[in-house]
């Protein structure tokens, strides 16, 4: 990764170009205020857009201004400073800088302002797996923040855990198989303080995961497309006040299984696999963070939902983990029955947890992108709202960039999802697209809280477990493009804020 540092000095030798990023043309400091009045007298784009001004009185001789544009509108958020500062790094690359200082002035109004504009600027910077490893290596090498260690300590170690979601989220289908997803996993936790667990047997995860191994039973007679699960634990030090536990859908490919996709739907479907690459990035962030009193756990299903004469079918009857006959409405619907039996063995371990908060994250539904666009979206069952868990996520994805929209579970989701016959508990899925399905993000949350028995663990219940879920449908690839989108990591900054309160 790239060197970071933290440095007080805008004139430190050690870099080779200044981004200056400003919600103005002056930040006090008469040299750059000179540089820039001077620069913009005979080019207007100055303070527009982000420009290369030539400047002798900064490190390298190249300022990079990126402007925020207003930051005191009701509408404007922090993510103005980060894409400032994101411009600003491609700039500044493209210019020949290698060693880049980054300032943020006038943002005073964001108090993670500095955090969220250094870990965009690092953003920009990332080039997918594949192309690392064909030799197109990162042309920065060092990367500084004037500003406080402290945050560029914490950035180190977010950046860490979101550049690992984005190379496994990211990577295409067949690099990133399941068992080479497992591999990259076991190696970036070498030597962490978290244990790693890999479930290959074919037995075991038929028997402690139905749901998951019927989605990936036509990829059963290719090996290299068998499923595993990847379970991951990290515990801090100290008396454990609070736990997590996390579920992560890793579909390294998903056709649609015998509901094969069509119309070029299937195009991107390497990257139905951001919700386990998110859980894994998490648990790295948090590794090097080091919380005290904190337990985090994480189950990831890395499988691939094929089609083949042995693929599952509409109109099956699966028993879940949880004990609950869930009849198959669309195999295209195949996160939530990972995540059913995924929440279905961390509900078991919740009940003998100190303070336990179970969470499932996935590129669930379409209808995520759709409802709200770009955002991640927080749903709490009744112990976790009476909480204020989903409220309490999005004012800290406000704060540092990472951002939410809520939604809420309701009656008519759970009626949904209910039993057309004897035969069945639940039902997984309607015939239509999510897109096409009134609340299609939030019916699929119920059926993952049916089907995984968390249903017996409501307000009304004597052993209530607060879950919340979380849909990145609109937010794991920019723009919500998961064929060419670039992965974004979230929401692995707003749990990892969440993750250290105490």
């Amino acid at each position: 990764m790239t060197e970071l540092l933290a440095v007080s000095d805008l004139h430190d030798a050690r870099f080779d170009a200044l981004i200056l990023v400003s919600a103005s043309d002056g930040t006090g400091h008469a040299a750059l205020d000179g540089a820039i009045a001077r620069a913009r007298a005979l080019d207007l784009r100055v303070g527009r857009e982000v420009t290369l001004i030539p400047a002798s009185e900064v490190p390298g001789g190249r300022l990079i201004f990126a402007p925020t544009g207003p930051l005191d509108r009701d509408y404007d958020d922090v993510r103005r400073v980060a894409d400032a500062a994101s411009r600003g790094m491609l700039v500044a690359r493209a210019a020949g800088a290698e060693r880049p200082l980054l300032a943020v002035f006038g943002a005073a109004r964001f108090p993670q302002a500095e955090a969220s504009a250094l870990l965009a600027a690092l953003a920009a910077l990332w080039e997918p797996l594949e192309a690392r490893e064909v030799g197109r290596k990162q042309t920065v090498t060092r990367v500084g923040l004037v500003g406080a260690a402290d945050t560029v300590r914490q950035v180190r170690a977010l950046e860490h855990g979101r550049s690992l979601a984005r190379d496994l989220c990211g990577t295409e289908p067949e690099r990133m198989r399941p068992e080479a997803f497992a591999a990259e996993v076991v190696d970036a936790f070498a030597d962490s303080k978290v244990a790693v667990r890999v479930i290959e047997d074919l037995d075991t995860l038929g028997y402690q995961y139905p749901l998951l191994t019927a989605v990936a039973r036509a990829s059963l007679s290719v090996e290299r497309h068998r499923p595993r699960v990847i379970s991951l634990e990290y515990v801090g030090e100290g008396p454990i006040e609070r736990t997590l536990l996390i579920a992560g859908k890793g579909l390294t490919y998903d056709t649609g299984g015998s509901d094969v996709k069509v119309a070029g739907h299937m195009a991107g479907m390497s990257r139905d696999k951001g919700g386990a690459a998110a859980a894994a990035g998490l648990l790295r962030a948090i590794s090097e963070l080091a919380p005290p009193r904190v337990r985090v756990v994480a189950e990831l299903g890395v499988l691939r939902n094929s089609t083949g004469p042995d693929a599952y079918v509409s109109d099956e009857i699966i028993t879940s983990h949880a004990g609950v006959r869930v009849r198959i409405g669309n195999t295209d619907a195949e996160g939530r029955l990972v995540l059913a039996d995924l929440l279905s063995h961390l509900r078991r371990a919740a009940l003998d947890a100190v303070d336990p908060h179970l969470f499932s994250l996935a590129t669930l539904t379409t209808h995520a992108h759709r409802a709200v666009g770009q955002y991640s979206i927080a749903l709490d069952n009744g112990p976790a709202r009476r909480r204020h868990v989903a409220q309490q996520l999005a004012e800290l994805g406000e704060a540092w960039g990472d951002p939410f929209e809520l939604s809420r579970l309701r009656h008519e989701d759970f009626a949904f999802i209910a039993a057309r016959s004897a035969a069945e508990d639940v039902l997984s899925a309607n015939t239509l697209p999510s897109a096409l399905t009134a609340r299609g993000h939030q019916y699929p949350a119920a059926f993952v809280t049916v089907a995984s028995g968390l249903d017996k663990h409501g307000g009304d219940s004597d052993r209530p477990l607060p879950f919340t879920h979380i849909d990145l449908g609109g937010s794991a690839t920019e723009n919500g493009d998961w064929q060419f989108g670039r992965p974004t990591a979230a929401p692995v900054v707003a749990l990892a804020q969440w993750a250290q309160r105490l």
